[in-house]
């Protein structure tokens, strides 16, 4: 019987799920993938194998009431059909933010539960779903290991400096400083540079993570030295319902002059703003792609996030000393091949030239001459979160 590790990844509506066999000393290996979404609602699961066939697709009737709980449930049912030849051993969990106490992943228990629980306030929207699973895992699964692992664990590395707003120290000593996120996109990215070019890996280089939610790294020598995402994960680049760096002072103005309470503001900047909020029409690329000839506001929303791109590479460049190469990840970098290259045009006096075939073939290095090179990577997230969960389950 093979063991394996499930993989889960929770958002309010969602739970992504992929299960890995665990074969010791070797690279986990996936199995299977799949999702439940629009739970609470019309809750759907859908569940394939590595080659992309449906194994099992499945409704509920909002009347159903499937939620987290019943989805994670669902998925131990499923699994069971396979017990006599692979018998789930532990859960990795991604968890957005860890705290200044999380540095690496940790395996679960109550003083752990407890501290991230102390964390919500960092990360409202996010860490309560992630943690949920967790919770029901304990209750519905007892004696199941569960290991945390954390999106801002990868920029632990970065100075103090780095990490500094220029706030009173009460508030530092409070923990108001920068954590970026997206760490596990990261952490794959750096982990499987050397295998495109192991000298840029040794580099410096800027990975853009460009999806739904968007950020940037600055690696050098695969380590975190700079990214755009800071306290929470509204900050930096805009998004596609978050509206990225935003002078607080219009913060006080949705409070003092349009009379919005914390929470609606909060619901504003999370949910309506980014290319949602200046296109009008949608948080979806391939949707303003498409009507960017005939919208403006379309087109105002797409150049908005190719500019604010350029700009803040511009600023991790400065962090570096300079730049040897640029990656694309995540949704957006990975599959919209105009968005790649106007970022690239934008960044033609820092040396990088467009390959337009190799572009609009998906490269994988998608620039030419002797300048900064440019790559499309794929990033593997969950497989990091594998790795992870093996790991701390091997030094226990």
């Amino acid at each position: 019987m093979t063991p394996v590790l499930i993989v889960l990844n929770a958002g309010s509506s969602s739970l992504k799920f992929q299960v890995y066999d665990m074969v010791d000393g070797a690279e986990p290996q996936l199995v299977w993938k799949g999702l439940f979404e629009g739970l609470g609602e019309t809750a759907h699961f859908i569940v394939k194998d590595i080659s992309g066939t449906i194994l099992d697709h499945v409704s509920w009737d909002p009347s159903d009431g499937i939620g987290h709980e019943e989805a994670l449930m669902h998925l131990v049912s499923w699994l069971s059909q396979f017990r006599e030849e692979r018998k789930p051993m532990a859960i990795g969990h991604r968890v957005v933010h860890g705290g200044e106490s999380f540095s690496a992943p940790v395996l679960v228990d109550d003083s752990v539960i407890q501290r991230l629980e102390a964390l919500v306030p960092l990360a409202p929207l996010h860490q309560p779903h992630n943690l949920e699973p967790i919770r029901v895992v304990r209750r519905r699964l007892p004696g199941m290991p569960q290991v945390a692992c954390f999106d801002t664990a990868f920029h632990q590395t970065q100075s103090d400096i780095a990490t500094l707003f220029a706030l009173p120290r009460e508030m530092r000593e409070r923990g108001v400083r920068r954590y970026g996120f997206h760490g596990l996109s990261y952490d794959y990215v750096s982990s499987v540079l050397k295998d495109y070019d192991p000298r840029l890996a040794e580099g410096r280089v800027i990975v853009a993570h460009l999806g739904n939610g968007a950020s940037l790294c600055a690696l050098k020598g695969g380590v975190s030295v700079a990214t755009t995402m800071g306290f929470s994960a509204l900050d930096g680049l805009p998004m596609g319902t978050r509206c990225g760096a935003v002078d607080a002072g219009v913060i006080f103005y949705m409070l003092r002059e349009m009379k919005l309470t914390p929470e609606e503001a909060e619901r504003v900047l999370y949910t309506k703003s980014g290319l949602l909020g200046v296109s009008g029409v949608s948080n979806d690329m391939r949707v303003l792609r498409s009507r960017a000839a005939m919208d403006v506001d379309a087109r105002r929303a797409i150049d908005l996030f190719v500019y604010r791109i350029t700009r803040e590479i511009g600023s991790l460049m400065a962090a570096l000393g300079g730049v040897d190469g640029l990656v694309f990840t995540a949704g957006i970098g990975e599959n919209d091949v105009a968005t790649r290259a106007e970022v690239i045009t934008g960044l033609a006096w820092a040396g990088l030239a467009h390959d337009e075939a190799a572009n609009r073939t998906g490269g994988p290095r998608i620039s030419s001459g002797s300048g900064p090179t440019a790559w499309v990577i794929p990033t593997n997230e969950e497989l990091v979160i594998a790795r992870q969960t093996q790991s701390v389950l091997g030094a226990t």
